[in-house]
């Protein structure tokens, strides 16, 4: 079979692997899509993920659609369409029963966080356990169905904020995360949505998902207090002060965007006189079920699809998803 593999900064390969056999409660999947997230652009253009380096070839890739190949147990029959839950969760830890997703000792497809690393879904065939499977809807097409494991990461986050029914929603950040947050938000019910980014063409794809303030930073501003929960969905630590700066008196900040692993400088002083609750947010436990559900209900989103392209020319794939102006979410298509 064939598998993309990162091995060094700038250096990916479409090459061949053996075909992986299925063990017992394990099931093997013809993968059709993969999603590019940040984590793999960091692999590919720096050889590292924040403090994870790559210290062998790494196969990227966690957000994913497949059909069944081969379920020894006979439960799947081949040709059935699936997505995966790519964590595998640490051993139960005391207060987190609830937060499997927080357990230490886990581990994520496409990830150089443990060594071996852990493989993940970029390649004709893969073997996963089969507690990680979901089942698709028929209605769902798999390359929407790509989408499922970065909805969630944005249904967690929105989750995280409480009921915001009724409520003012402020995203910074428009790249991918960002316009799933949007539309989680909708879905939610939020009252008003206001994306900010630093580039127009994502602004105009949060428009088609229900935001309607638009803030183009450099040329906008954002009230303080105008809104009631913030989403930090860019990562910049600017962007963490003009959160504190948005949210109104007792408000919710969630911090989606994944930061610098060094001292960066933000100004958190008004969070004492608001009284304000910032929550990091990390990855999803349960919330792909959800995510399914709501891909198959309409397909408003895949306008977040800006392209698909062969896994073959992941070259070309990497330095367009790269572009924010250029795209938005990029598949890779195996």
């Amino acid at each position: 079979m064939k598998a993309l593999a990162i091995h060094g900064k700038e250096d990916i390969r479409w090459e061949d692997r053996p075909l992986p056999e299925p063990g017992e409660g394990e099931v093997r999947l013809r993968v059709r899509f993969v999603g590019i997230c940040g984590s793999d652009l960091h692999y590919y253009f720096h050889g590292v993920n924040g403090e994870y380096a790559i210290k062998e070839p790494l196969i990227p890739g966690h957000e994913l659609s497949a059909v069944v190949d081969l379920d020894p147990s006979g439960r799947l029959e081949p040709g059935t369409p699936v997505t995966v839950h790519p964590a595998r969760y640490g051993a139960p830890v005391p207060g987190l029963e609830d937060h499997p997703h927080l357990r230490p000792g886990g581990d994520y497809f496409g990830s150089a966080a443990t060594t071996p690393h852990r493989q993940g879904g970029a390649a004709e065939y893969l073997v996963v356990e089969d507690h990680m499977i979901r089942v698709l809807p028929e209605a769902l097409p798999l390359e929407r169905a790509a989408l499922a494991e970065p909805l969630a990461v944005a249904l967690h986050a929105v989750n995280l904020a409480g009921d915001i029914t009724g409520t003012r929603v402020l995203v910074i950040g428009a790249g991918p995360i960002g316009l799933l947050v949007v539309a989680a938000a909708a879905h939610a019910g939020a009252a008003v949505i206001g994306a900010s980014d630093v580039r127009t063409e994502p602004l105009d794809r949060a428009a088609a998902l229900g935001a309607s303030e638009l803030v183009l930073v450099g040329r906008d501003t954002i009230a303080d207090e105008s809104y009631d929960v913030v989403f930090e969905c860019s990562g910049v630590a600017v962007s963490l002060t003009q959160s504190v700066r948005a949210a109104r008196r007792t408000g919710t900040i969630v911090q989606v965007g994944m930061l610098a692993n060094a001292e960066i400088g933000v100004n958190l002083a008004p969070m004492l006189a608001k009284e304000l609750t910032l929550r990091g947010a990390f990855r999803f436990s349960t919330e792909i079920d959800d995510a399914v559900a709501m891909l198959a209900e309409s397909d408003a989103l895949d306008a977040v699809v800006s392209h698909t392209i062969e896994a073959s020319r992941a070259v070309e794939a990497f330095t367009i998803a790269r572009d924010s102006s250029a795209s938005a979410k990029v598949l890779l298509e195996l």
